[in-house]
């Protein structure tokens, strides 16, 4: 206690209260226990009983040091335009404004884009409402079928004139070469006509006995007719052409 006292002595400053505004108060009378001398009345271990000590003691404070600031006639309400600084800085909140803004713009292109779909919806619905109701009045609507008769006839005469014309050389050309169309499947059957045709057949090359022809047991056989060169004499018969 003696080095308390001492050191407080150093530091401390012979000032006036106003300068300090320190106040002192002892225990503060519990309203509810109604008693202030008892130690025991609060359990320093029980938090709520320890911070409403606190409170109390506090509001003793204030009760005693407000009538003695009136007296010195020092103000002890803040004015209406006091400025106090923020916390944070005002680059801080202006992005913060910023970002805000844009959210809210956000929010309300998508609004606008949900209006707009369900408007579309509605004239979607509207238009096929008008539809049918045209659909009721199509005989007094002749006209419209007149005109699509004259459009489809001018469709034939361009079809009939394309039909005129015929095609190119180049068409004409692979039409001769390969054929033009027509039926191709089965158009490779015998007919009575053709089955009982044998003026092509020809005895001595269906039975292997021309001239030059060897029979089954001569020397050249079947193997005589077969006149094409190997695989080998072929490969250098194509790179002598190279």
């Amino acid at each position: 206690q003696d080095g308390l006292k001492q050191c407080l002595s150093e530091f401390k400053q012979q000032l006036a209260w106003v300068e300090r505004l320190d106040v002192t108060s002892g225990q503060v009378v519990d309203p509810v226990l109604q008693s202030a001398s008892d130690k025991d009345a609060v359990d320093p271990e029980n938090d709520f009983q320890r911070e409403m000590s606190f409170y109390r003691q506090a509001q003793a404070a204030v009760l005693e040091a407000l009538p003695r600031l009136r007296k010195l006639q020092i103000p002890t309400r803040r004015p209406d335009d006091y400025f106090a600084e923020m916390a944070k800085s005002d680059q801080q909140m202006q992005k913060i404004r910023q970002k805000l803004k844009t959210k809210q713009e956000a929010m309300e292109r998508s609004e606008k884009a949900k209006q707009l779909r369900a408007m579309r919806k509605y004239g979607k619905k509207l238009s096929n409402c008008y539809i049918f109701a045209l659909a009721g009045l199509s005989d007094k609507l002749d006209f419209l079928d007149e005109e699509q008769t004259s459009s489809q006839g001018n469709k034939k005469g361009s079809a009939s004139q394309q039909i005129k014309k015929g095609p190119n050389a180049k068409r004409r050309y692979k039409n001769q070469k390969f054929g033009f169309g027509g039926k191709k499947k089965g158009s490779k059957w015998n007919t009575k006509e053709s089955f009982n045709d044998v003026s092509s057949f020809r005895s001595k090359v269906a039975h292997n006995k021309g001239p030059g022809k060897a029979g089954k047991g001569g020397k050249g056989g079947k193997k005589a007719l077969n006149k094409r060169p190997g695989k080998r004499a072929r490969q250098k018969m194509k790179s002598r052409a190279r």
